[in-house]
């Protein structure tokens, strides 16, 4: 496949700064054969009783760190925990990381330097941070900014700390929002629980790499990023007895897509399970558990809008996006978001 044949023109104007006031009342655009406009609040009405809506329940960290090298200033976005005996290791994109070097320390405040241990081949910096765990938690949440994606174009604002966040985030660790959970407030999920809707939970703590641009002319040449992942076994027999009772499985989001893709077997049954995962759904994916996906409307060329189109048809979304950008639909993280019905097998 070529990586052109998911390309589009979106217009800026399309694209999403700010989210909608309150997050519940956002547009919901409903795409099976046909296209239906809702309001996010009638989200619990499109579905059955019996069905179990499944949730990322990762919590974004404040992870853009700004700091100096002498008189450089440096940004560091930390996206992602590596394993190490004493400190805290991180993998960071740096921005101008052609002025640091292995040795380096960036000062982002008095008390709170990171010293630069390894420049990969990639452009990407592993950063030491000699502090407890503790130490360095309280630290990045004192001089930590909220990491809004680099296509929103102006600075984090202290409304970000809490619109950027899911209402049921619980488990700190992602560096981007599981944005189809955005929208979701307490009095809907109130309603979900009110009309028999089942509620699951997995963890996927989201990383940089999310916002990377496909750039291999072929598909099949991207190197997919990989992000930690948990399913408990309440939660996996939660989705296990609702499959048997034949409801169906609501992803809301990639990332719970993601998640229960890589641990189901054939059948669909799911288990507990930890790890990493690098799936990468692309169309002609033969999909286990899913049947419908919440989802926001994703970039042109990017891995997130392969696999919508692996879900539900790239000729459906292709014709979805421009129904979308015709009836004034918001993209992007802070945008409106899409109830996807699985493609029916051919």
């Amino acid at each position: 496949m070529k990586t052109s044949d998911f390309d589009f023109y979106l217009p800026e104007m399309c694209i999403a700064d700010a989210p909608c006031e309150p997050r519940d009342a956002c547009k919901l655009l409903q795409v099976s054969k046909f296209f239906f406009d809702f309001s996010f609040l009638q989200f619990p009405e499109l579905l059955n009783p019996g069905d179990v809506v499944v949730f990322n329940n990762s919590k974004v960290i404040p992870a853009r760190l700004f700091g100096t090298k002498g008189d450089a200033k440096i940004e560091l976005l930390l996206h992602k925990k590596l394993t190490i005996e004493s400190g805290q290791l991180w993998r960071c994109f740096a921005k101008p990381g052609k002025k640091l070097k292995e040795g380096d320390t960036v000062s982002i405040a008095n008390n709170f330097v990171g010293e630069i241990v390894t420049k990969c081949a990639s452009g990407e910096v592993e950063v030491l941070f000699n502090y407890s765990a503790e130490l360095f938690d309280t630290l990045l949440h004192t001089h930590g900014h909220m990491p809004l994606p680099p296509y929103i174009k102006r600075e984090d604002q202290a409304a970000d700390a809490q619109d950027y966040q899911t209402v049921y985030a619980a488990h700190p660790g992602s560096v981007a929002a599981p944005t189809a959970g955005l929208h979701f407030s307490d009095r809907i999920l109130e309603q979900l629980d009110a009309r028999g809707i089942h509620r699951a939970e997995v963890t996927l703590h989201v990383g940089g790499g999310t916002f990377l641009p496909v750039k291999s002319e072929r598909v099949e040449d991207h190197v997919m990023h990989s992000e930690w992942y948990q399913i408990d076994a309440d939660q996996a027999e939660i989705i296990n007895r609702a499959r048997a009772n034949k409801g169906r499985v609501i992803a809301v989001g990639t990332t719970a897509l993601r998640v229960l893709e890589s641990v189901a077997a054939t059948d669909g049954m799911l288990k507990a399970a930890a790890g990493e995962t690098d799936i990468f759904i692309t169309p002609g994916y033969q999909f286990k558990v899913v049947d419908r996906l919440l989802t926001n409307f994703h970039l042109p060329k990017s891995t997130l809008f392969m696999l919508v189109c692996a879900f539900s048809g790239l000729d459906r979304m292709q014709a979805a996006y421009d129904y979308a950008m015709e009836e004034g639909y918001r993209f992007y993280s802070y945008g409106d978001a899409c109830l996807l019905d699985r493609m029916a097998i051919r």
